[in-house]
């Protein structure tokens, strides 16, 4: 256990974003099924341009590494493409 308040504190920082960081990420990585999912191509369209938002913040973030949210992102755009 930790023996100055500062890593206390560092312990409950940790907890909250690591809550934070995981439901960000579920919530992208249902957005890409999602799209994936999709058949119609004007309603993935307009989806898109939300779904690479959410990828780029993860990636700034550190949630996701920044080419795994390019990769994504051109295999999510090849998707929409060629509905």
């Amino acid at each position: 256990m930790a023996n100055h308040k500062s890593a206390l504190k560092r312990i409950r920082q940790n907890a909250v974003r690591r809550t934070r960081n995981a439901y960000y990420h579920k919530t992208a990585r249902n957005a890409v099924r999602d799209l994936r999912e999709m058949t119609d191509k004007k309603k993935a369209e307009a989806r898109l341009p939300e779904v690479f938002s959410m990828l780029d913040k993860l990636a700034k973030n550190n949630v996701i590494h920044k080419k795994k949210a390019a990769n994504l992102k051109s295999s999510l755009t090849k998707h929409v493409a060629a509905i």
